[in-house]
This record gives C-alpha cells, sequence and structure tokens, in this order.
C-alpha cells in the first residue's frame, strides 16, 4: 500500500499506522542519528521531499541484481537483508536502505526484505541527490553509516 500526501505514524490504526501531520513526522525523524544535525525548519522541509508507504510483511522490498529505484527510511517493523539467498543482517526502525544502488546507478547487491510489516519514507532515485546536496549534514551521517557496514563486513569475513 503506498500512502501518498500525508504521513505515516508507526504504530497506530490499521495495518499498524496512521496517517500523521508533516509537523508530526518531522519529529519523528528527529529521533533518527541520520537526521540529529538538523533543526525543526529543515526536518520539515525533508519530511515533505518523501513519499511513505506500507510494506507487507514477506514483500521482497530490493531485489538483488534487478532492482533498486529509491532510498528508504524504515519508520517501524523489521526487514532482512539477504546477498545470494544468505541472510547477512537485519533493519530496524531508523535503519535506511537503497542508497547505494543509486549512488553508483548500479542494481542492488542484496534483496531487502520485510521480516515485519514495515512504514517507510521513500524518495525516488533522481531525488537522492538533489537531497543529499540540499542537507549536507545527513550525507556525512550517511557516509559514516557506510563506513561502519564496510567496517563490519570486513570483520565477518576474518
Amino acid at each position: 500500500m503506498r500512502v501518498s500526501g500525508a504521513h505515516w505514524t508507526p504504530g497506530r490504526g490499521e495495518g499498524g499506522g496512521v496517517l500523521a501531520t508533516r509537523e508530526e513526522l518531522a519529529d519523528t525523524l528527529a529521533g533518527f542519528a541520520l537526521f540529529a544535525d538538523l533543526g525543526s525548519p529543515q526536518l520539515l522541509g525533508v519530511a515533505g521531499l518523501f513519499e511513505e508507504v506500507a510494506i507487507a510483511q514477506g514483500e521482497r522490498v530490493l531485489r538483488q541484481g534487478l532492482t533498486g529505484s529509491g532510498f528508504y527510511l524504515i519508520l517501524e517493523g523489521t526487514a532482512e537483508v539477504r546477498i545470494d539467498g544468505t541472510a547477512r543482517g537485519h533493519l530496524h526502525r531508523g535503519d535506511f536502505f537503497g542508497e547505494v544502488s543509486i549512488l553508483l546507478a548500479e542494481p542492488p547487491t542484496a534483496d531487502i526484505i520485510a521480516t515485519t510489516p514495515l512504514a517507510c519514507l521513500v524518495l525516488g532515485g533522481s531525488g537522492v541527490k538533489p537531497f543529499l546536496l540540499a542537507y549536507p549534514t545527513v550525507m556525512f551521517r550517511m557516509l559514516q553509516a557506510q563506513a561502519r557496514r564496510l567496517r563490519n563486513a570486513n570483520r565477518w569475513r576474518s
């Protein structure tokens, strides 16, 4: 189910959420590390850029090697990261995915599968570069998260 024009508040209503105001969404974003450096006016701006989506449990959000069209931020729920059919990790509230595929203009390197119903914010591929350039502190925090992921992947291989 795609929800457009209003915002998703996790945890209430049919399917686990209800539509919320832009201000409520900005308050939610303020609690995520990715947006920790933004003030209220900036958070309101960010809240207006994303589309809200609900994803059913078991749905494949991204398909390894095939499809990747957005930058996703999890508002509620969990997802599994699978590479070549092997579970490699889990994503939770505040985690994001899909950005690598967009930044490199390549298909995703992993499947992302909803292990519970997900409420996500999504920014289409063409909007990611302007978003990151407009919010460089978010870009920096995203880079930090990627560095942590790379470090953890290298530890896993050892």
